[in-house]
């Protein structure tokens, strides 16, 4: 299943694996186990 949301909790809370984007490219992608929002948020800003 493919989901895409804005709402951090949402995204950390029901994935399990998270492709991060900034300006409409692919900055990074996280696996459950590694993902933070300041490690998402520092993927957001590049």
């Amino acid at each position: 299943m493919i989901m895409i949301s804005s709402e951090m909790p949402e995204v950390l809370g029901m994935s399990d694996r998270i492709m991060v984007m900034h300006e409409g490219r692919v900055t990074g992608f996280l696996d459950r186990a590694e993902a933070t929002q300041i490690r998402v948020m520092d993927l957001a800003s590049r």
